[in-house]
């Protein structure tokens, strides 16, 4: 791609000494954004970036946030470091950059918005940590109390965050199973709409934008994307996504699990879903006992062609996240390094690809002191 060299210095805040000014001397909100908004396009048009077109805007998903849509487009940028490595182009479509920390605001966000849409006077969801920030996130565009029933498992920070969303936290159960069973409970006394962190048709749309997005910022289909599955509402989505792009036919989905929250690689090497007696795995954020069943079946009835399911070790995810810290400085949680070691360990389910796209889906629910800490606990310092 040949890059675009500056034609002019960065536009100046608009508006003079008098106009566009509060009572302070300050801009105004609207001449501040305005302002913003031209810089960011500026921005758009001299910056090298092989990931995006060149009537790609970089502040699309500022518009988007604000015209009422609770995601944004996020970027996809071309990785040097892991192409080399894995031979072929890898492509990072950055979802850890979403408002709430995941691509879950994509689907979760739809939901909501849907909720809102149809009266409902509250929200209810269940979640391990990165669903519950998108609903409570969401919820609060829309004006809408929320309350978010957690596992015991769930990180104290992900609850203070939850908190700053505005949404009241119920701490029950020690897996995700059991706390989705009470979020249903609640909805019932509260009259609310429930959210489900991935078995829902509407999350399953809001996930199909990433998609969407990808067909914009790619000059064609690539050979495989790369995501990380627990329930399977994204790779869900990513299935009908392709279906809408009409890339079905030629792009493979690599779905990769950490040993001891892999429900959707035990239930297809048994050919019947499966539920997990408990989570062993760091990556809590994978932690589902039993996957969605219409994502099962979708799995069965694709092939290994257009289909992998890939396993990694604790060890292995964290040292891919550790790996992409160094390389890129890029902060992700275990469960989005299960995808990342698909790249880091040089997959078989990515031999013959020449262009893969890596989903890296979230960093809500990690710290540098915890990563550090997996670090030393798998002897990767």
């Amino acid at each position: 791609m040949k890059l675009r060299s500056p034609k002019r210095a960065c536009p100046p805040v608009l508006g003079g000494k008098a106009e566009g000014r509060n009572e302070e001397g300050q801009p105004s909100d609207d001449v501040a954004l305005a302002a913003f908004l031209q810089r960011c396009q500026h921005l758009a048009e001299i910056l090298p970036c092989r990931s995006f077109r060149s009537d790609q805007k970089l502040f699309v998903g500022c518009l988007n946030l604000q015209q009422g849509s609770t995601h944004i487009e996020t970027p996809l940028i071309y990785s040097e470091k892991f192409s080399k490595h894995l031979g072929a182009e890898v492509f990072l479509k950055l979802d850890l950059l979403q408002p709430s920390g995941s691509f879950k605001l994509r689907g979760i966000g739809r939901t909501v918005q849907e909720a809102a849409a149809a009266g409902a006077q509250c929200i209810v969801s269940s979640s391990g940590g990165n669903a519950g920030l998108a609903a409570a996130f969401a919820a609060r565009n829309f004006d809408l109390p929320c309350t978010v029933v957690l596992p015991t498992t769930t990180p104290q920070s992900v609850q203070e965050e939850l908190a700053f969303y505005g949404a009241k936290v119920m701490v029950h159960g020690s897996v995700w199973d059991e706390a989705d069973q009470k979020a249903r409970e609640v909805v019932k006394d509260r009259k609310g709409a429930y959210v489900h962190p991935f078995d829902q048709e509407s999350t399953w749309r809001g996930h199909a934008t990433l998609l969407e997005e990808l067909q914009r910022q790619l000059p064609s289909a690539p050979d495989a994307i790369v995501t990380c599955v627990g329930g399977g509402g994204l790779l869900m989505g990513i299935f009908k996504g392709l279906e809408a792009v009409g890339w079905s036919s030629s792009c493979r989905v690599v779905a990769c699990e950490t040993e001891g929250a892999n429900c959707l690689s035990q239930s297809l090497a048994a050919r019947e879903l499966q539920t997990l007696p408990q989570i062993t795995s760091i990556a809590k954020s994978l932690g589902a006992l039993r996957p969605s069943e219409a994502v099962f079946q979708r799995c069965i009835q694709l092939g290994p062609e257009h289909f992998r399911s890939v396993t990694f070790s604790d060890a292995q995810a964290v040292s891919a996240c550790l790996r992409l810290a160094d390389e890129h400085r890029m902060l992700v949680e275990p469960a989005c390094g299960a995808a990342i070691a698909a790249v880091t360990e040089k997959s078989p389910a990515l031999e013959g690809m020449k262009r893969v796209v890596l989903q890296l889906c979230g960093g809500a629910v990690i710290s540098r002191s915890q990563l550090n800490g997996y670090a030393e606990q798998f002897g990767l310092v």
